[in-house]
C-alpha cells in the first residue's frame, strides 16, 4: 500500500474513496481546500492524506455546518498549529539540558533525544553540560 503522502490516486478513485463526486474534488482544488499534485498529462493525483482531508472537509460541511471559507481557514490553522508544535519541540531542546543530544529522524529533520536514551556519558562539569560535541566516525 502506498505511503500516506504518495500522490497516486486519480481523481475518480480519490472521489470514490472520499465518498464524493469528482466534480466536488475539482471545486475543492480550485478553492485551495485540497491541492493534489499534477501528473505529466495534467491529471490530478491524490494521496491518502488528501483523501483524509477531503473526508474532514465533508464532515465539517455536512455535520458541523461550516461553510467552505470557514473550512479553508480551519485547515490553514490546523496546519499552522502542527508546524508550531514541531517548532516548540525543536526549541525545547535548547532550553532543556537533559535533552541536548541530537539525531536525525526518518524524514531527515534534526531532533533532540533524551540523554538517557543515548549511550553517551553523563556530563560531570558545568562546561560538559554546555558543550556541543560533534561525533565523527574514526577513519580506518
Amino acid at each position: 500500500m502506498p505511503g500516506e503522502d504518495a500522490k497516486v490516486y486519480v481523481i475518480s478513485v480519490a472521489a470514490e474513496l472520499a465518498g464524493m463526486h469528482p466534480q466536488t474534488l475539482r471545486q475543492y482544488d480550485r478553492l485551495g481546500l485540497v491541492t493534489p499534485s499534477r501528473a505529466s498529462g495534467r491529471g490530478r493525483r491524490y494521496s491518502l492524506r488528501d483523501i483524509a482531508t477531503l473526508r474532514e472537509v465533508q464532515r465539517l460541511s455536512q455535520d458541523e455546518g461550516v461553510n467552505l471559507a470557514g473550512i479553508k481557514r480551519i485547515l490553514e490553522l490546523e496546519g499552522e498549529l502542527e508546524q508550531l508544535k514541531r517548532q516548540v519541540e525543536y526549541l525545547r531542546a535548547f532550553v532543556d539540558p537533559g535533552r541536548r543530544i541530537f539525531t536525525a529522524d526518518p524524514r531527515g529533520d534534526v531532533v533532540a533525544v533524551n540523554r538517557t536514551a543515548s549511550r553517551s556519558r553523563r556530563p560531570t562539569t558545568t562546561a560538559d553540560r554546555a558543550a556541543v560535541v560533534l561525533w565523527r566516525p574514526s577513519s580506518r
